[in-house]
């Protein structure tokens, strides 16, 4: 073979990753990957080195989260690769984009028998949605726009490439050196009786709410549903993946399912006829649990088709591009109808932003949690802020009473919920939107799991995160459970180091929050002075603990709230007849709507017959780094997508 028409398998490969716009490549590399670190650094990709091959991934799950294409994660072959199994189920279960690229040994000889070997792509086979060994350099373009393909569709998730030693160095002849291109693939649309039929029961319900889950947090997809919410004023609530589609101080909110039972939120859901899940997915942690005697209807809204779940199940399906389905729901239905009677909604969020304003007011020390929520909130600016939680109690506090108002501004796991990930999160949230102010909070038992070796990665890339280490010397939240099924307290203790200590050893600014009064002091110097913050923070979850044991929880509603039938004797119904209630109308003071069509002049407008363009399909890849500057940008430009394809313009009929 002549060299000069030749090109190395692992120049192949990072050609190719360029041709994907990969910006970053997380992780530690091994022997059996510096053909591809040679490569890497004749790039315009820069390799982000971590001190643990977990933090590269999940570092790596957080840019595909953020951005919708897959982030990237490497590591060598045996131990690396077994050190990256939990970061692809993070972003297996999470639907985060990601690619890991692990080496091994060489495929066709080797001097080293069996040492190291492990077979990772078996090992990777059930927390991915795809694993492949390359066996053959001119099989590196295609393998690799296949593993980001499947990575990016919907449902995204983890895919693996293994790249062999030999394999990376073998030269590729220049006919099989083909870079293939990404394409845009328009996804198909709902069924148009399933549409209908949707349609139906909106407008025949008396208490019809949404549910607002991660699969809604697509830049398309916040637009749409939000013209729904804006033109009918329909509640929702929101899973704790699901925060931040609509903002939260929209009239419409009314709360986060935080828990799965005994909360307000479940209260609204109990009261309802009708539940529309939007982009939820069963392996989130259940938002609510289903009982066979209820009577009401439950429909799943998603690109894909919904899992029967002894505690979740649907009675209709609506299944294709969820902006699409969100765009012909504001078509035709543009205010609420007569049958709704959203006065016991209102009423109950009334109670609960009531039970919030109490619990914000503990001014004891060491913090309780509402307090902290309430001053991380005041801490950081309305636009342009990324919180990261890592796993514990607090993330439930966060969850429950945290205001988001914009997609993407709280990033939490409530899927595989490892503990581990929140620094690099951070991290990761910090490169892809460097302008933004990004906190991450974490557990004293997190944060030495991939926190503090990690400060120095956020020092030498010079990233301004601020990290707050709840200290309650515990694996809190098992405590909490423990707590909570009547157990003796025991075993889960902790004892810790100095973390003022740490963070200076390693070269972080440390801080160490004394009192309450010193709380919002340190948070603002934290938000305005460029570097990477590490703040202790000691906290009792004891000051707050009635508001989340489920057994007290359901008590305290028990007492608090009022029945349906004394909430509406005491308000006559003032429902269809008002103006339509958007976010906007509420901060400018303004109110209105819009007129609407029917079925009908939905399916003439999709054909074009009326003369308009239709709204945009959303597209693999499209992202779930929604932000509002995002939507709004969308709003105005029109020809910022592309539109439907032919085959897809018949439309719904009653």
């Amino acid at each position: 073979m002549n060299l000069a028409e030749s090109f190395k398998a692992s120049d192949l490969l990072v050609k190719a990753l360029e041709a994907e716009g990969v910006p970053y490549v997380f992780g530690v590399p091994g022997e059996e990957n510096l053909d591809f670190v040679e490569s890497l650094r004749k790039s315009h990709i820069k390799l982000i080195v971590t001190r643990h091959e977990q933090t590269g991934g999940f570092m790596a799950a957080t840019v595909g989260r953020l951005t919708g294409t897959a982030g990237v994660a490497l590591s060598t072959l045996g131990p690396g690769a077994t050190n990256l199994t939990t970061a692809s189920a993070y972003a297996f279960l999470g639907a985060f984009p990601m690619l890991i690229i692990t080496g091994q040994k060489p495929v066709l000889k080797s001097k080293q028998g069996a040492f190291q070997i492990v077979d990772s792509t078996v090992m990777f086979q059930p927390i991915t949605k795809w694993a492949k060994q390359i066996v053959h350099g001119g099989l590196v373009p295609s393998l690799l726009r296949e593993a980001m393909r499947r990575a990016n569709e919907e449902r995204p998730g983890s895919v693996h490439l293994e790249l062999p030693e030999d394999v990376a160095r073998e030269r590729v002849a220049q006919e099989d050196a083909m870079i293939f291109e990404p394409q845009k693939v328009r996804r198909p649309i709902a069924e148009q009786k399933a549409v209908a039929k949707l349609v139906e029961l909106l407008q025949s319900a008396r208490a019809p709410l949404l549910v607002v889950g991660a699969g809604a947090n697509r830049k398309m997809t916040c637009k749409m549903l939000r013209r729904f919410v804006d033109q009918t004023n329909i509640p929702f609530v929101d899973t704790m993946m699901g925060k931040g589609v609509i903002d939260s101080r929209h009239p419409a909110w009314m709360g986060t399912t935080a828990l799965s039972a005994s909360d307000y939120s479940h209260e609204i859901i109990r009261h309802s006829d009708l539940i529309v899940l939007i982009g939820h997915d069963v392996v989130e942690k259940p938002p609510f649990i289903m009982s066979v005697s209820s009577t009401k209807k439950v429909v799943h809204l998603n690109y894909f088709t919904a899992q029967v779940d002894q505690v979740m199940w649907s009675h209709l399906e609506v299944i294709g591009d969820i902006a699409n389905t969100m765009w012909q729901l504001s078509e035709v239905i543009t205010e609420a109808p007569p049958s709704w009677d959203l006065r016991y909604f209102k009423y109950v969020k009334e109670q609960m932003l009531a039970d919030f304003e109490v619990d914000t007011g503990l001014d004891c020390f060491p913090i309780a949690m509402p307090r902290l929520v309430k001053s991380v909130r005041a801490a950081v600016p309305d636009h342009d802020s990324i919180v990261c939680l890592d796993n514990g109690l607090y993330k439930v506090w966060f969850a429950r009473e945290y205001p988001c108002y914009a997609p993407n501004s709280l990033l939490l796991d409530n899927a595989l919920a490892t503990m581990g990930a929140g620094v690099p999160s951070a991290m990761a949230a910090k490169l892809v939107k460097p302008e933004a102010h990004v906190f991450a909070i974490v557990g004293d038992g997190g944060f030495l799991m991939n926190g503090a070796q990690e400060l120095l990665t956020a020092i030498q890339h010079d990233l301004h995160i601020t990290i707050l280490v709840i200290n309650d010397n515990a694996y809190g939240m098992i405590r909490w459970k423990q707590a909570g099924m009547s157990l003796q307290d025991f075993g889960l203790e902790l004892r810790n180091p100095n973390f003022q200590m740490l963070a200076e050893a390693y070269g972080a600014v440390p801080h160490k929050v004394t009192s309450v009064d010193d709380l919002d002091e340190v948070l603002k110097k934290c938000a305005s002075v460029k570097a990477v913050h590490v703040v202790e923070i000691p906290v009792d979850y004891s000051a707050s603990e009635r508001s989340l044991q489920m057994s007290q929880l359901k008590e305290h509603l028990a007492k608090t709230l009022k029945s349906p039938a004394q909430v509406m004797e005491n308000d006559p119904k003032q429902n269809a007849a008002q103006p339509k209630h958007s976010l906007d109308a509420q901060l400018s003071g303004e109110g209105g709507g819009s007129k609407g069509g029917d079925l009908d002049q939905v399916r003439a407008q999709i054909n074009g017959d009326d003369g308009t363009k239709p709204p945009a399909a959303t597209t693999e890849g499209e992202g779930t780094g929604a932000t509002l500057s995002d939507i709004e940008k969308d709003t105005k430009d029109p020809d910022s997508t592309p539109y439907f394809m032919p085959q897809a313009a018949e439309r719904v009929k009653q």
